[in-house]
Order: C-alpha cells, then sequence, then structure tokens
C-alpha cells in the first residue's frame, strides 16, 4: 500500500512538472513569435537578414517561400520538437497524431504556439502555415502570428503580420509541445541534436 502511494506521488509530480513545462515552452514561444512581428522582407523576394535565418533553420536559403520556414525558427530557438523531414514544407507539420480535431466544434481547443494549416484547392494541399496567438471560445475568429503573408493574408506576402482570420478559413491545427488534451499522449520532448537537420533540395516548399 506505501509502494503504491509513492507511485502515485511520483505520477502525480510527474504530470504537474511536465505541464509546467509545456506551458513555459509556450509562454517562451509566443515572446519569441511576437519579436518578430513587423519582421518584412528586404526586396519582395524571399530575401533579408530575418527571413534568410528563417530558411537557414531548414537547410535552406534566400529566395525560397519561408512560412514553414518561420514556424521552424521559432520552436528551434526553444528546443521544441520539429519535423524531422522537410520542415519547410507546409504538409510536415501535420503528422496525424499531432494533428487536433473538430476544432470548430468545440471538439478541442487550440493553444497559443500551436501550428495551424491553411489548405489550398490549387495546391490541393495544405500551404501555408503559421502560429495560433489566441483562439476566443466564444467567436468564430482565432488570432495568429505568420511569416510570408501580408496585410491581406496572402500565402506569398513579405513579412510577419499578426492577423485575424475566420475560424473555418483553418483546415488543421497541430500541438508540437508538451500535452495533446485530445489523444491523451504526452508528445516526448527530445532535445535536437543538431541546431539545423542536414539540408535537404526541396522541389516544393511552404
Amino acid at each position: 500500500m506505501k509502494h503504491l502511494k509513492l507511485l502515485t506521488i511520483m505520477l502525480l509530480f510527474a504530470v504537474f512538472a511536465f505541464t509546467g513545462y509545456a506551458q513555459e515552452a509556450r509562454n517562451d514561444v509566443e515572446q519569441t513569435y511576437l519579436s518578430q512581428v513587423g519582421v518584412l522582407e528586404a526586396t519582395g523576394h524571399n530575401d533579408g537578414v530575418e527571413v534568410a535565418n528563417y530558411l537557414e533553420s531548414t537547410g535552406l536559403g534566400e529566395g525560397y517561400a519561408w512560412c514553414a520556414a518561420f514556424v521552424n525558427w521559432t520552436y528551434v530557438q526553444h528546443d521544441v520538437d520539429v519535423p524531422a523531414r522537410a520542415p519547410a514544407w507546409s504538409p510536415s507539420w501535420f503528422p496525424p497524431e499531432r494533428v487536433y480535431s473538430d476544432i470548430t466544434n468545440g471538439g478541442s481547443t487550440p493553444q497559443k504556439g500551436d501550428v495551424f494549416g491553411l489548405y489550398f484547392k490549387s495546391k490541393q494541399r495544405i500551404a501555408h502555415v503559421g502560429f495560433i496567438h489566441k483562439w476566443p471560445q466564444n467567436a468564430n475568429y482565432c488570432i495568429t502570428v505568420e511569416g510570408n503573408t501580408n496585410k491581406a493574408g496572402s500565402r506569398d506576402g513579405d513579412g510577419v503580420y499578426k492577423k485575424r482570420r475566420l475560424k473555418r478559413q483553418i483546415y488543421k491545427v497541430s500541438n508540437w509541445i508538451g500535452y495533446n488534451s485530445l489523444h491523451g499522449d504526452r508528445f516526448k520532448h527530445q532535445r535536437l541534436q543538431t541546431l539545423y537537420p542536414i539540408k535537404i533540395f526541396y522541389s516544393n516548399v511552404a
């Protein structure tokens, strides 16, 4: 009986510790992506010092679409898990085990620092990603922070913007930080072996 109580206490301590880590990580990620709002491309061609840093975190150089690279760079700053392959390709951010379901029907509530994806019929895939910043419970919109967009909300823009988007526009949201309340699984936090993955040449990015 004593052993059972001790085990229960240890498990509760582990859960609280993990929850504390996840919230701290979300706060750190939020602070970083907000600090980038206002960054603009140098010449409007997927370039500039900050844009180059975002792309470098995925193994790419200037000139490529960079919405997913912005997400990757932000997570890398805080040792948050990122896709093992092709992090500059938007669909890579939505493996089934990371995705919330029924986000528009109250099934799951996205949190700050989660990744959203927009689906484009012309591409037949998710082709733009960014961060959920706020997901008001009783509203039909959410607040996002996105790279490679503009005031009009384009997927091929000129900077990092804070946007208001209708929730029904959001195709998927994935959780890469801490506890996934939908699946009931704690995602294992793995420290990156290196700041940047091996360079991969992409035929399609963003």
